[in-house]
């Protein structure tokens, strides 16, 4: 018997953390010019400090999914930071140029256009935790948008205003062990371009190191890693779109009836996204987590062709599932949540998100305090182990983000995340694990009877699909995808603009613009995903030599909600 039973004999249940880094692609394919500057950001607060969780934690174990267009973003931050400080290369984000350019903006348009970008943070946890920062903040929003005001703001207050932004989505592993940070932070304001410089070089420093972290942990078997389809597709819709009334019977779709050699473009998103992991870790993963966890039979079906030995997806698509076939959710071995399934034989071990669980780390347990928070998160899982016959027969699977949530914890979830790990670490009754470590033991995994479409988000597609701005934006997609399979069959691709072109497709099939259509997301967040949509669009009809429709250059979706709380899986929103 394990040291770590507990004292009734029973086996310890399995608990697998699994992080999901996920961004969309910023980058204007033609321009080369970064849009939003999320992947940066994030990679140097969120994506280094939770890689320094694991290394300070040796047996703590977890699952960190990439999305390979992801990897490549990282990579290129990393290959451009490095190439200004060694080569004067440029730097294709205008703001992480600004902070080092030698020459600001003067014109007030850009001045305050910048001043907005620096504001772009969480007031409470980025901003008013720096007391500089937010004296300049405060300053900031009385004059951005007065432009008589802001001639009189001199370069000294923008050079500020950027260093101050960088400093505070550092993540904490970086601004407690460097040196350079240490020293901007003590000196406070009056910053030098010299000073900005060494800011960039510490970015520089934790762009070109997050990959190789991981690499390094997953090597070691202290990490798993797992990858989604290239550009984060939702599989289930390019392989049908009628997929979505499987869990939304009623639900109207576009006009679009069946997205153009769907098949075939899922197939590639799979294949692509392998390739790139391979590249930028050096092995084949075993695992994935489909973009927003969005499954169906032909999904998995493709995923279990491709070689995948696990997939993961979310608790209400189960729920729809078993409810399907009248299986019940209490069995008296313990919930059906807490086991792996296979819903196509042979094929790929199905294992499903609780939601509760996850929840609570991405929206509640922010402003507890961090011990207390571990200790109700490990009462849960006890009480879980209580109603189980065998717990090391059943897995619990805790799956968000490995970003949004960090920015409404104080100190990026420092305190949290170290006593998680080392408590459940510890726990003689918890067995912190990876999805691997479960397919291969004794773990038994049973058959779904059938399975029923949907993803993470209600067990459905409704995030993206079913409303009349997302409609549109599959209608607009699928025209695009027709101009580019009639440019193929004319012989008019060929060679690099082929591949260019192949690529900037891929990019407007990703599901992120999707997520914000519609009027009941933030206003500004829609503007800035439905204007990228439109231009990735656009820059695909160049790429194939022909010239966009009239419509994208005009707004088709606007949104009027209120800004929403970090930690739920889509891409970085920063709340000004």
């Amino acid at each position: 018997m394990s040291s770590k039973a507990d004292k009734a004999g029973r086996g310890r249940l399995r608990v697998v953390l699994a992080w999901h880094m996920h961004q969309p692609q910023y980058r204007d394919l033609i321009t080369g010019v970064y849009r939003l500057p999320w992947t940066y950001l994030h990679a140097v607060k969120d994506y280094i400090d939770m890689a320094a969780h694991l290394e300070a934690c040796p047996d703590a174990r977890a699952v960190v999914n990439f999305a390979p267009i992801l990897l490549e973003q990282i990579s290129d931050y990393a290959d451009q930071t490095r190439g200004y400080l060694n080569n004067a290369q440029p730097i294709s984000d205008p703001l992480l140029a600004a902070l080092v350019s030698p020459v600001l903006p003067v014109v007030n348009d850009q001045r305050a256009a910048l001043i907005r970008a620096c504001l772009r943070a969480n007031e409470q946890r980025l901003i008013q935790r720096f007391t500089p920062f937010a004296k300049l903040s405060q300053i900031a929003r009385l004059v951005v948008d007065n432009p008589d005001v802001l001639t009189y703001l001199d370069d000294q207050f923008l050079a500020d205003i950027l260093v101050w932004y960088h400093l505070a989505w550092l993540g904490e592993s970086v601004r407690r062990e460097d040196g350079r940070v240490l020293r901007l932070q003590e000196k406070g304001s009056g910053f030098s371009l010299q000073d900005r410089s060494e800011l960039l070089g510490v970015i520089a420093d934790v762009l070109g190191a997050v990959l190789p972290r991981y690499r390094k942990l997953a090597e070691a078997g202290r990490v798993e890693l797992s990858v989604t389809p290239y550009a984060h597709p939702i599989l289930p819709l390019l392989l049908d779109l009628r997929s979505a009334r499987e869990a939304m019977p009623e639900a109207p779709l576009p006009e679009l009836k069946a997205y153009p050699g769907g098949l075939e473009r899922a197939r590639r998103h799979v294949e692509e996204g392998i390739e790139t992991f391979e590249t930028h870790f050096g092995f084949r993963p075993s695992g994935c987590w489909p973009a927003e966890g969005g499954v169906s039979s032909a999904a998995l079906a493709l995923l279990g062709e491709l070689g995948f030995d696990w997939v993961a997806s979310g608790q209400s698509v189960l729920h729809n599932s078993l409810q399907r076939t009248g299986t019940a959710w209490e069995t008296p071995e313990g919930p059906a949540l807490y086991h792996p399934y296979r819903a196509e034989n042979p094929g790929p071990a199905c294992f499903f998100r609780d939601d509760g669980l996850s929840d609570l780390i991405g929206f509640t347990y922010a402003n507890w305090h961090a011990d207390d928070a571990v200790a109700d998160l490990i009462r849960h899982l006890e009480t879980i182990a209580s109603h189980c016959a065998h717990p090391e027969q059943n897995v619990v699977s805790i799956i968000l983000d490995g970003e949004n949530a960090w920015e409404y914890y104080p100190e990026n979830g420092q305190f949290f995340l170290s006593a998680l790990y080392k408590r459940l670490a510890e726990h003689p009754g918890l067995d912190l694990t990876t999805f691997s470590a479960c397919v291969d033991s004794e773990v038994q995994i049973r058959t779904l009877g059938e399975l029923v479409a949907g993803s993470w988000v209600y067990g459905t597609f409704s995030t993206w699909i079913g409303d009349k701005d997302k409609n549109r934006g599959w209608d607009m997609l699928g025209e695009a995808k027709r101009a580019f399979d009639e440019a193929v069959a004319d012989g008019r691709l060929m060679g690099r603009r082929l591949q260019l072109a192949e690529r900037q497709l891929a990019v407007c099939e990703g599901s992120d613009w999707f997520w914000w259509f519609g009027d009941y997301n933030p206003a500004d967040t829609v503007s800035d995903f439905e204007q990228l949509f439109r231009r990735h669009l656009s820059n695909l009809y160049q790429l194939i030599g022909v010239v966009p429709p009239e419509y994208l250059s005009h707004t088709f979706t606007t949104g009027k909600g209120r800004p929403q709380m970090g930690g739920v899986m889509r891409p970085g929103q920063a709340q000004a």
